[in-house]
């Protein structure tokens, strides 16, 4: 199941992407809405992570268009360091949820 991660911050987008991947997992990020847009649209992707840097009137808008292109979990992450724990520990068990329901 591929994992599309938005976040304001590319550095942190990024080290969301390289645990992501390195545990095995299905995942492409942005850090901006239209480009969010146009990867949710493809209908590809079952799980949306949104990072805390995204306002609360975009992460509306792109939780919207996730509900009607097939994402099955939308989770609000806010990392903390290390990242990879983090990830690791918060995300990774949510997205092998989704995957399995």
């Amino acid at each position: 199941m591929r994992t599309l991660v938005l976040g304001r911050t590319p550095a942190r987008v990024t080290a969301v992407l390289d645990t992501l991947r390195a545990d095995g997992f299905d995942a492409e990020g942005v850090s901006t809405d239209e480009e969010a847009r146009k990867l949710l649209e493809t209908g590809e992707f079952g799980v949306l992570i949104i990072g805390g840097g995204v306002g609360p009137d975009s992460r509306a808008a792109i939780k919207e268009l996730a509900a009607g292109h097939r994402v099955r979990r939308v989770i609000d992450g806010a990392l903390a360091e290390p990242f990879d724990a983090y990830v690791r520990r918060e995300f990774e068990p949510l997205i092998r949820e989704a995957a399995a329901g």
